[in-house]
């Protein structure tokens, strides 16, 4: 719709940001290919996804995310899409099953037209700059720290002092290419020199056609992107066909065929890591051509530097996406229909990665590693939906309908690896050259669903309305004693606006009230989970290396169904001729019997096995309003603004224990805790009490603690700080979140502003280990020159010493970080050519505009961007490491064109 037209989106789900609520869209890096992360009223579930269905034209898309987290979705050209609908109550997704569990995002394309044939063209060009950079230290800083921390080497380490493990670092400044007199020749500044304006264009050709039997619409679609890292981009072809023609009056039939040949290249996490560790004294290359980096200097850690990484470490992952249905719609009379459709989505990918013979770390001394990594991701879907629609004397109306489903999906991987190179000439491309090929690995899997739905709709003269929906739905994912299971829900609504009471009245011209309640289902795990499962285990006898066959994961046959049982009251309400429209929404969420892949004690002989483990609520309000401020006929002006508020909290686990999520961290235990009376997300650390002062050193010394060391709260005052005083510290999901669009139009311009904002996400910055827990070793933060020193003690950053002489580096209070922003999201002018002059040159349409994406962001986050999660494990929202891919600044120029 022009809504999703004039904001210049790269994909649906930015597109879809910000437009409704309820529907949480969060971008979590700003690479080329990246797929926002969307969540429609929370958390539902801590199984492995939460995310929406997405059904293009009736078609189920693979819900699996892709590798490099992108999604089977993410290949829909935005020019392609002729509507965007979100359903979000029970009964609205009850009809769409476990698939829907998580809410379900109804994507229309654009079909043909039989007013003729109709050539759109769309193209744009952009240039993306970074945002922002993080304030690291310079070459003096970085030289004038190292020494403090030698300064320091004795009181925290006297022994280690007096024995010579540390170096004066004065005397390591000997390097003639680093140093003249001891002063250092090089200050580079690592970010400017891995970031560059990129440069992106995009191209949409689309034909569409027919008369009154059949109608056609081809198009095609080019997309190259640079990254604002250099080394990292995304090329991509799309082509989209669909065909609908009615062969006989009782019966017309169609087809929808699209396909995606995408290539990017991704980074190195570890690109990412050393635009903060690289030190500034080497440059990227010395006067010779050679490659410098930490490792030229005495005493570094961190690896090869940015640049090197990013040119030698090589991912490639090549993309195929098939989207492709016949349907066939047969009419037995005005009131009843026969649907049938056959559908598939193909996903076929190649993960292919290199590392140079002489690539310092990550290559080690193995002269050099390659890998090709294919996969397949096959879902067919098969269908039969009867319809049934009729209208009695006026007053009742009626729409029935019955239905069938097959879903089946295959999926296979394989890895193929080695190592030893004899040059870098051939990379991934001839893995035989190699001296070490490694043992290869493959996996094959498949499941299925059967389902059979039903959903009756009535409307009693056009005042109330009653909906009942019922659905069985049978995985192959649980064992034979629970594989079916029965998900019903009903809705009932009023329009009150349609009484006589409200008729003609001058201030109400709309009000409906509505409440829904039903039961969806979720069985989104991994398959073969109600068994138990082989593994392959290796061992050397005598040398030679032997492979065995064991049981590597425990059964249980008792696993069923999660399920999510919502109610939901709303509110439509249309004032002063609907120029103010207000919707609200109440709802409660939740969800039972929730599948968990749960830890095991290692003394049992396995690490997890999954389990219906308790309950989960989320609750929330929701409000939209829009309102038509000015309509003149020159001049008009109207304001979209929606706000979202989720509460979620887990109520019970079956034994009550803590279940850790999230994966180990640095200093000690998980990133995130699921735990009775605590929402999901929530991390866990230490309260940071800045540190420990001069005239506290005697207290300090019960906890083995120096005046200059991190001060933590003793929460069990037992005398000893340990694992037990670890406490929830923040959670990274928001409390609200929402947007504000006006959109002014003056004659043929229009100018749309889109504001976001987020409050009450917390984000876990591990990047704090690495800068400012590892001084002397690496590049650190520039905020180590506020750390404690004798006349500067009212600081929550510890004395500055070398590495070696121990700092606690734990997950605390000083790690987290408000996650709050409001950000200018979009912007865009546009301009559209007047009728006169386009009709003579035989120009439908000719649409210019400019746009400002990410213009700006105001947030108290240090790091690039608050909207981030770098960690790819359930429930890490706002758990940001060091890997972090900054989003872009972005300013596009495009042309609509219509013939």
């Amino acid at each position: 719709d022009a809504a999703i037209q004039e904001r210049s989106s790269t994909n649906i789900s930015q597109a879809l940001a910000g437009r409704v609520s309820g529907v949480d869209v969060s971008l979590n890096s700003g690479q080329p290919g990246g797929s926002p992360q969307i969540r429609i009223r929370g958390s539902s579930s801590v199984s492995n996804t939460n995310d929406p269905l997405y059904i293009v034209d009736g078609v189920m898309l693979n819900v699996e995310r892709m590798q490099g987290g992108s999604h089977a979705v993410g290949s829909i050209p935005p020019s392609d899409i002729e509507s965007i609908e979100v359903l979000k109550d029970a009964s609205a997704t009850a009809i769409y099953g476990a698939r829907g569990a998580n809410g379900v995002v109804l994507i229309t394309t654009k079909s043909g037209s039989s007013q003729g044939p109709r050539v759109d063209y769309n193209v744009s060009v952009s240039t993306g700059s970074v945002a922002k950079k993080i304030d690291v230290l310079n070459a003096e800083e970085f030289l004038e720290v190292e020494e403090i921390a030698y300064s320091n080497a004795e009181k925290f380490d006297p022994a280690g002092f007096e024995g010579g493990k540390y170096t004066n670092p004065v005397d390591k400044r000997t390097d003639p290419r680093l140093f003249e007199n001891g002063e250092p020749l090089y200050d580079t500044d690592w970010q400017d020199e891995a970031f560059r304006q990129a440069i992106t264009h995009r191209h949409n050709l689309a034909v569409s056609g027919g008369d009154q039997e059949t109608t056609y619409g081809l198009s095609l679609s080019y997309d190259n992107e640079e990254g604002v890292m250099k080394d990292s981009w995304l090329e991509r072809y799309t082509g989209r066909f669909n065909i609908e023609t009615e062969v006989a009056e009782w019966l017309t039939a169609g087809g929808r065929l699209s396909y995606n040949n995408q290539s990017q290249k991704e980074l190195h996490p570890w690109s990412m890591r050393m635009l903060y560790e690289s030190i500034p004294i080497v440059p990227v290359k010395y006067p010779d051509g050679t490659w410098a980096g930490n490792e030229d200097y005495p005493g570094m850690e961190g690896g090869p530097n940015q640049r090197r990484v990013s040119e030698e470490s090589i991912h490639i992952l090549n993309t195929q996406n098939i989207v492709a249905d016949v349907h066939t719609n047969i009419k037995f009379n005005d009131n009843l229909e026969l649907r049938t459709m056959l559908a598939a989505n193909v996903i076929t990918q190649e993960q292919d990665q290199y590392s140079g013979r002489t690539l310092p770390f990550l290559s080690r001394d193995q002269e050099g590693t390659a890998s090709i990594s294919p996969s397949q991701n096959e879902n067919w879907q098969f269908e039969n939906i009867l319809n049934y629609s009729n209208d009695i004397n006026e007053i009742h109306s009626v729409e029935a309908m019955l239905g069938q489903s097959i879903q089946t999906s295959h999926s296979s991987s394989s890895t193929a690896a080695a190592w030893g190179f004899l040059d870098d000439y051939f990379k991934y491309n001839n893995l035989g050259i190699a001296d070490n090929p490694r043992p290869p690995n493959s996996s094959r899997s498949e499941y299925s669903m059967s389902s059979f739905f039903s959903r009756v709709n009535y409307t009693y003269d056009s005042k109330y309305l009653a909906t009942v929906t019922g659905r069985v739905d049978g995985s192959s994912k649980f064992g034979p004693e629970n594989r079916y299971a029965f998900f019903p829900s009903a809705a009932l609504g009023w329009r009150v606006s349609e009484e006589d009471f409200l008729q003609n009245n001058s201030v109400i011209s709309n009000l409906k009230i509505r409440t829904s309640y039903g039961h969806t289902g979720n069985s989104e795990i991994s398959n073969y989970q109600y068994e138990a499962g082989l593994g392959t285990y290796t061992a050397i006898f005598n040398g030679n290396r032997n492979i065995g066959v064991g049981v590597q994961r425990l059964a249980n046959p008792e696993l069923k169904w999660e399920v999510n049982k919502q109610f939901d009251i709303g509110l439509e309400l249309g004032l002063f001729n609907d120029r103010v429209s207000i919707e609200a929404d109440l709802y409660r969420r939740k969800s039972e019997e929730m599948l968990l892949l749960r830890p095991l004690p290692r003394t049992s002989g396995y690490a997890n096995v999954f389990e219906n483990i308790g309950s989960m609520e989320n609750r929330g309000i929701e409000l939209a309003l829009t309102t038509y401020n000015v309509q003149g006929n020159d001049f008009s002006w109207s304001t979209d603004f929606n706000i979202s508020i989720n509460e979620n909290e887990v109520l019970k686990l079956h034994g009550g224990s803590d279940i850790e999520t999230g994966g180990g961290v640095h200093g000690g235990g998980a990133g995130s805790i699921i735990r009775e009376g605590l929402p999901v997300n929530t991390f866990m650390g230490f309260i940071s009490q800045g540190t420990w002062n001069t005239d506290e050193a005697e207290e300090a010394a019960q906890y083995n603690r120096l005046p200059g060391d991190i001060k933590y709260k003793d929460v069990n005052n037992d005398g000893a700080i340990n694992q037990d005083d670890r406490v929830p510290i923040g959670n990274g999901v928001p409390d609200g979140y929402g947007s504000l669009i006006n959109t002014f139009t003056y004659k043929n311009f229009e100018f749309n502003a889109d504001i976001q904002f987020m409050y009450g996400n917390d984000i876990m910055w591990e990047a704090v280990h690495s800068t400012e827990d590892r001084v002397g070793i690496a590049n650190a933060l520039g905020s180590v020159l506020n750390a404690w020193t004798p006349d500067n003690q009212d600081t929550p950053i510890a004395q500055l010493r070398p590495t070696q002489a121990g700092y606690d580096t734990d997950n605390d209070t000083h790690r987290m970080q408000d996650g709050s922003f409001i950000r200018g999201r979009n912007f865009t002018l546009s301009y559209n050519l007047p009728q006169d002059i386009l009709s003579p040159l035989s120009i439908r349409n000719l649409r210019i505009y400019a746009t400002a994406q990410n213009l700006f962001t105001i947030t108290e986050f240090r790091g690039y961007d608050p909207e981030i999660s770098t960690s790819g494990a359930p429930f890490s929202r706002g758990r940001a490491q060091y890997f972090e891919y900054p989003k872009s600044r972005t300013f596009v120029l495009g042309i609509n064109l219509g013939i």
